[in-house]
C-alpha cells in the first residue's frame, strides 16, 4: 500500500511542477527585455563570449523542444524562444548554451550521461515489455522480471545523473546572464524562478524513476517471500 501512496504523491507533484513550471514561463514570456536582444541572440552572444565558435543556433520546431546536441554542436532553441525577446526565451537560450560550455570543457556529470544515452534510448524501447512479461511470468519465469529491473535501473541511473547536469547548465546561464550584465534586476529574477521550477521537472522525474523502480523490486521480492 505504502508504494502506491508514492506514486500516487509522486504523480500530483509532477502535475504540480509541470503546470507551475507552464505558469512560470508564461508569465516571463511577457517580461519584455530591455536589451531587446532575441533568445538567439543571447545564445549566440554567451557562446561567443566563452571562445566558442564551432557550435551553431538554430530554430527547432515546436514548443518546449530546446535542447543542445553534441552530436553535431548545435543548440536547437524552439520557434519561440528563438525569436522572442524576453526573460523566458533568455533564460532557456542561456541554459542550452550552458550545456554546450560544458560539453566544450569536457564537463564530467555531461560525459557520463552521453555515454549512457546510446543504452538508455535502446532500453527504453523494449524495458516495459520486458517488465509487463516478467510481472506475468514472475512465479514461472522470474529472471525475466530481474533483467528488467536490471535495464530499469540504468534508466534511473540516467535521470540522477541528469540532475547535476541541468543545475550546472543553469547556474552557468544564470552566472554569465549577471557577470555580463546582459539583464536588469527584475528580468534575471526572472529568469532564476523560470530555471528553478524547470530544474525541479527533472528532480520530479527522477523520484518517479526510483518510485518505479522500487515498485518491481518489491514486486519481485514479493515472489521470492
Amino acid at each position: 500500500m505504502g508504494i502506491y501512496i508514492l506514486v500516487i504523491l509522486i504523480m500530483l507533484a509532477s502535475w504540480g511542477v509541470s503546470a507551475r513550471l507552464k505558469s512560470k514561463f508564461e508569465t516571463y514570456s511577457k517580461l519584455r527585455l530591455q536589451n531587446n536582444m532575441s533568445g538567439a541572440e543571447i545564445a549566440e552572444k554567451m557562446l561567443a563570449d566563452h571562445g566558442i565558435r564551432n557550435v551553431r543556433v538554430i530554430s527547432t520546431p515546436g514548443r518546449l523542444t530546446d535542447h543542445y546536441n553534441p552530436a553535431d554542436k548545435t543548440v536547437n532553441l524552439s520557434e519561440a524562444v528563438y525569436s522572442q525577446r524576453n526573460a523566458a526565451a533568455a533564460a532557456v537560450a542561456a541554459h542550452e548554451v550552458g550545456h554546450a560550455i560544458q560539453h566544450a570543457t569536457a564537463y564530467s556529470w555531461l560525459e557520463m550521461r552521453s555515454k549512457l544515452v546510446p543504452v538508455v534510448s535502446v532500453a527504453s524501447n523494449f524495458v516495459q515489455w520486458i517488465l509487463l512479461a516478467g510481472i506475468l511470468m514472475v512465479n514461472t519465469f522470474p529472471q525475466l522480471l530481474l533483467i528488467g529491473i536490471v535495464i530499469f535501473a540504468l534508466t534511473t541511473l540516467f535521470s540522477f545523473i541528469t540532475l547535476p547536469v541541468e543545475y550546472d547548465a543553469s547556474n552557468r546561464a544564470l552566472a554569465w546572464l549577471e557577470n555580463k550584465q546582459m539583464l536588469n534586476r527584475e528580468e534575471h529574477a526572472g529568469a532564476k524562478d523560470a530555471l528553478k521550477w524547470a530544474a525541479r521537472t527533472y528532480v520530479v522525474a527522477a523520484i518517479g524513476s526510483l518510485g518505479t523502480l522500487l515498485y518491481y523490486v518489491m514486486i519481485y521480492m514479493g515472489r521470492r517471500e
